[in-house]
């Protein structure tokens, strides 16, 4: 998969369990679990938002394009 996501490595940057970081921005953490395995077809972009503003980072810190 060409698209990485290192939402892990920015929970722990902040220190934020997974749990936490769905209850805070209102998703399942189910869905937060899919998004997080890459297994996610496709994420929106107010979430992306709301992962952004609470974890206080960018998008590119979240989102990684690997060839």
């Amino acid at each position: 998969m060409p698209i990485l996501i290192n939402l892990d490595v920015m929970l722990s940057k902040r220190k934020m369990k997974s749990n936490e970081l769905a209850e805070k921005i209102g998703i399942t953490t189910a869905n937060l679990s899919i998004l997080k395995t890459g297994k996610a077809k496709a994420i929106r972009f107010t979430t992306l938002e709301a992962i952004c503003k609470e974890l206080d980072c960018q998008p590119a810190d979240i989102l990684e394009f690997k060839e």
